[in-house]
Parts: structure tokens; sequence; C-alpha cells
């Protein structure tokens, strides 16, 4: 394998001006609009037939590594089943991304009528140092959490 690291993550909503309002607070910045349409061959690749999205990539601003997300609001074909009830779902359940001020971007996300699973929390793996982190909801209810 030659794998060198993570292109992206894709992360589907139900209202794509919505959540990018919410993935800029987070300190994402559009990039790249995707296609409305795309090839037949682009279709299927991905497993799909020629489909409509809205979408654009997203890229973490200040990122120490790059980070991108793929921001989509399907038309059509659609689907508006909720994401995973809970963390413990097969498949990608979440997605974690690092702070170095955790406080400041809870009371921050807080102010903005975010919605948090709990308060933060702290973990201790191994010999390494202890972790603090905290769940929160995009407008979907997908989870994504805080790591310092």
């Amino acid at each position: 394998m030659n794998i060198k690291g993570l292109v992206r993550v894709n992360i589907n909503c139900s209202n794509f001006n919505r959540s990018l309002r919410f993935y800029e607070l987070l300190g994402f910045k559009k990039v790249i609009e995707v296609p409305e349409k795309n090839t037949d061959e682009v279709a299927a690749a991905v497993g799909m037939r020629p489909y409509t999205v809205k979408g654009a990539l997203l890229i973490l601003q200040n990122s120490k590594t790059p980070l991108m997300i793929d921001l989509l609001e399907w038309q059509e074909p659609t689907d508006n089943s909720p994401p995973y009830q809970h963390l413990y779902h097969l498949g990608i359940a979440r997605i974690a991304l690092a702070t170095d001020d955790l406080d400041s971007d809870i009371t921050f996300l807080k102010s903005h009528g975010v919605e948090f699973l709990s308060g933060p929390a702290t973990v201790k793996l191994g010999d390494q140092p202890e972790t603090r982190f905290v769940c929160f909801k995009d407008p979907d209810g997908t989870i994504l959490e805080l790591v310092e």
C-alpha cells in the first residue's frame, strides 16, 4: 500500500446553506463548488446513477495538517433519514477535531445554539497525557468532537 494520508471526509446534509454557515463557525472555508451534475463515469465510480447535488469542498483554515470536508446536499436522489442515533452504529460515527482551547470553543459554540451531548470529559489512555474532549451535533445531528 502507498497511502499517504486522509484526503477528505464527506458529510451529507439536508440544507447546504445552513450547514455551510455551521461549518464556517468551526473555521472551515469554502474552496471549491461541487458540480450540480456530474458525468455518468463519476456517478458510477461512487456506486450511483446520475445525480443532482448542491455542495462544496471546505478546508479547515489555520490547520496544522490539511483537513477537507466534502459537504453535500443530495437533491436527486435524496434521503432525509437522520444520521446515526448513537455512536455504536457500524460505519464512521463521528469526526474529531483538534483544539488548543476547549473551554473557549465550547462557550463560542453554545452562544450559537450548538447542541452538546454532555459537558467535557477527560480520558487517559495508557502512558499518554490526559485528553479532554466534548461531543456536539451539526444542524442535521451528525456527531462531531473537539479534542484538546
